[in-house]
């Protein structure tokens, strides 16, 4: 252990003797690493986020979506055959099924003190079937929707908090959606999706007045019971829809998805993300690692006399060899610390920047990321520099000796 700490502390002093060449070998290693480290961070940040959503939803939901596409509100929106109160009717029915309910989904005009926005408009059942979905969404404030309820309605955090409006909305305000006047009975608590804190939520046979759609679902909700598996229960009900709609396995016009699926979907899409920018990134610490390379090279040129008289006094190969592999991964490790602290700081920066647009988000920095970004930065300045320390190992005594 003696021995290897004198290896690094002469490592240690090689380096420092050239301070300028040291700070301009690292440039690229802490430019990757930084790279790296920001955007696993901010993308496991954007998992973890997804993961919350889901979780507060709950395990023992189903959803079933109008639309052949993915679980996307324009998919269900633009869907050519929408949901039907006889298909609610028929996924109530199916046997580990304790709860089903309808959502009418719209885009519609909201005017609040003349002022006019685009939203969406959201239907929801005030009775007893809302147990179904409970979970989707949570009052922050004032009221839930009561059966007694006709033009009543609640609105999204962001909706409320005086930015989507330039006045803010209040609890007892009025707002004109779709040409009739409603009363605020609540605000709904942020969920960190702006689509999802724009929305207004009112009773489902209100719009259908409104819209004229007396019998259609965008989506239906369905709550499984105790002791049955989701993802069974899910195929039962897509096989059931199918027969029902006359459709072939493969060519449905809905989705049926458990609350595990979409997770596992938004994962995959998020992941599929992470790889693609950290694969650019990495270039950068290929373009470092060629860097810490060749000054190596050029530092086993300019010590061959050195390696002659560490050799002439009993030096072996390995020693000399490991002595340059300390070099080069203490190369990589300080541009790995470097780029550690700029990595933290832009995933600092970019969440300060989606929290300011009221989106709730938090950059992930565990001590795991943090271990395995410094291990991995000492680990390419080794690799980098075995070609080098190899040569330098290999040099012949007498050689090294007479060089000049």
């Amino acid at each position: 252990m003696s021995a290897l700490m004198e290896f690094v502390k002469l490592a240690t002093r090689n380096l420092l003797r050239r301070k300028v060449r040291t700070a301009l070998t690292t440039i690229g290693i802490f430019i990757g690493i930084a790279a790296v480290v920001s955007l696993i961070s901010i993308t496991y940040g954007m998992k973890l986020a997804v993961e919350e959503q889901f979780e507060r939803l709950g395990k023992d939901r189903i959803t079933i979506t109008a639309g052949g596409g993915e679980y996307f509100i324009s998919s269900i929106l633009a869907a050519a055959k929408p949901l039907s109160d006889e298909e609610l009717k028929l996924v109530a029915k199916v046997r580990g099924v304790e709860a089903a309910a309808g959502v009418l989904i719209q885009n519609g005009d909201v005017v609040f003190k003349d002022e006019k926005k685009f939203a969406l408009i959201v239907g929801i059942p005030t009775g007893k079937e809302k147990e179904a979905f409970k979970g989707a969404y949570e009052v922050e404030k004032g009221r839930e929707l009561k059966e007694s309820d006709k033009f009543a309605c609640i609105v999204g955090n962001y909706l409320y908090g005086g930015e989507f409006f330039s006045k803010k909305v209040k609890v007892g305000s009025y707002l004109e959606i779709l040409g009739k006047k409603f009363k605020v009975v609540g605000v709904l608590k942020k969920t960190g999706n702006k689509l999802d804190d724009s929305i207004v939520v009112v009773p489902i046979e209100t719009l259908r007045e409104l819209t004229g759609k007396e019998n259609e679902l965008s989506l239906i909700y369905a709550k499984v019971k105790p002791g049955y598996e989701p993802s069974e229960l899910a195929k039962k009900i897509k096989k059931k829809l199918r027969l029902y709609r006359n459709e072939r396995e493969g060519e449905e016009s809905f989705q049926v998805q458990t609350s595990e699926q979409l997770l596992e979907r938004a994962n995959i899409i998020l992941s599929l993300i992470q790889f693609i920018l950290i694969g650019i990134a990495t270039i950068s610490l290929v373009v470092g690692g060629i860097g810490i390379m060749n000054t190596m090279y050029m530092s086993v040129l300019e010590r061959t006399r050195e390696i002659g008289v560490l050799k002439a006094i009993g030096a072996k190969d390995g020693q000399v060899m490991l002595i340059f592999l300390l070099e080069s991964g203490l190369l990589g490790l300080i541009g790995g610390v470097v780029g550690l602290a700029l990595g933290i700081a832009a995933a600092k920066i970019v969440e300060l920047f989606i929290v300011a647009k009221g989106i709730t988000f938090s950059s992930y920095m565990g001590a795991d990321l943090i271990i395995a970004s410094l291990l991995f930065s000492f680990f390419v300045g080794v690799i980098s520099g075995l070609l080098p320390a190899r040569k330098a190992a290999k040099l012949l005594p007498v050689e090294a000796l007479r060089y000049e």
